[in-house]
């Protein structure tokens, strides 16, 4: 009970006093920890912006798995709502699916045929907030409407309203040759979700799709919204079990846009590794700070030693007074570092606005995303801290290993 009561005194008084822990050096260690502390918060809360955007974005406009049937069927009530009712599976509709080509005056682009029922696509996909000029609504049968991609429809110089030319490889044989089977739609709605789709995707009304493709009342497949990303391997799998093996092959978000995911992620571990040297760069400074107050307060360790003093209590001491230090400063920058990522935002769209520049232009977005994640940032304070305890062993065990007759010698 003394030791601890000891240990506790020794620490938070050379915490606060002034000649010794809050000295310039000390001052300068602790503002460089706090500075690293909040830059680490910063970078992984853009980080994590852009990791929130291509979940909204991408994951949110497009389906998390489909399941293709081998050949063309009649979609069935009962199975999708066989598929809907899985617990993990929050939403399914039919598609058909193909690709062909978009022809406006000489312009001519590659694109993605979908067909979507409206009423049941919205199960599956988050698109109607991404669409400019109208809506999934104006597809309607028979009408021969189209959703195009922004950017696609910047390629074929239309906008809504305009007429577009979509036409199939596969044709019909005459005397002329083989002719492409092509229909005029009208542009209802263009699609700008910030993602490779507005370049290359067009959205019919599924019966159109299907008069089209010449598919009568088949489809191609049901499309998925998932609870969990993550299991979207899993859970695709246990659908193509429910619907019976051998009709359809599954494939998910992770075939499309995997590699993007795990590169996000991977950047965000690598940068919170060599942002942490930058920390324990940091967290080392308080061991100059901390050893000149052994230094300053040698004698006082010598007396406490001549009294009888334990050399438990000492070390204990002085690992208190580093964690004091420390976690100040990691405390301090904790707080810095969440409050420049909420106002880092508007300060880029100040510059970038201000200055006329165009900084984000290289991104699927045209402004900075930041989302601060409470678990990133309990691991940057807890390792930041941890650093910071490891730096204090150096100088406890320096005070512990302190002779009283040198240090009484020079009083």
């Amino acid at each position: 009970m003394l030791n601890g009561r000891l240990a506790v005194e020794l620490g938070t008084r050379y915490a606060f006093s002034g000649g010794s822990a809050t000295s310039l050096i000390g001052r300068i260690a602790v503002a460089g920890l706090a500075l690293s502390v909040a830059v680490l918060v910063i970078v992984l809360s853009v980080i994590n912006g852009f990791e929130r955007e291509l979940r909204e974005r991408v994951f949110g406009v497009l389906p998390h798995a489909s399941l293709y049937a081998h050949s063309p069927f009649v979609a069935d009530a009962g199975e999708l709502a066989e598929l809907s009712a899985m617990p993990s599976i929050l939403g399914a509709a039919a598609f058909v699916q193909g690709a062909g080509l978009a022809v406006s005056g000489a312009r001519i682009r590659g694109v993605l045929l979908t067909g979507v029922a409206p009423e049941s696509h919205r199960r599956v996909s988050a698109m109607q907030p991404h669409l400019e000029g109208g809506g999934l609504a104006d597809l309607r049968p028979r009408a021969f409407g189209v959703v195009l991609g922004a950017r696609l429809a910047a390629q074929l110089e239309v906008a809504v309203g305009d007429d577009v030319t979509l036409m199939l490889p596969m044709g019909a044989l005459s005397l002329a040759g083989l002719l492409p089977r092509q229909k005029r739609f009208r542009v209802v709605a263009l699609l700008r979700s910030g993602s490779e789709l507005d370049g290359r995707a067009a959205f019919l009304h599924l019966q159109d799709a299907q008069r089209l493709f010449r598919l009568g009342a088949k489809v191609h497949g049901y499309q998925l919204k998932l609870a969990d990303l993550d299991a979207a391997g899993r859970v695709a799998s246990a659908a193509l079990d429910r619907l019976g093996a051998g009709r359809f092959r599954a494939n998910t978000w992770r075939s499309t846009h995997g590699a993007l995911h795990q590169a996000i992620g991977a950047q965000k571990a690598s940068m919170f590794v060599l942002l942490a040297f930058l920390v324990a760069v940091a967290a080392f400074n308080l061991v100059s700070a901390l050893v000149m107050t052994v230094e300053r307060r040698g004698g006082d360790i010598a007396i406490l030693k001549t009294l009888g003093a334990d050399t438990l209590p000492l070390v204990g001491g002085f690992l208190l007074l580093g964690a004091l230090i420390g976690g100040g400063g990691v405390l301090v920058g904790v707080l810095a570092g969440c409050a420049l990522a909420r106002f880092l935002p508007f300060l880029f769209a100040w510059v970038n606005d201000g200055l006329g520049l165009d900084l984000m232009n290289q991104y699927f977005i045209d402004y900075l995303p930041v989302d601060i994640w409470p678990q990133d940032v309990f691991s940057v304070a807890a390792v930041s801290f941890g650093l910071c305890l490891v730096c204090t062993l150096y100088p406890a065990w320096r005070a512990a290993r302190l002779l009283p007759s040198r240090a009484l010698a020079h009083e």
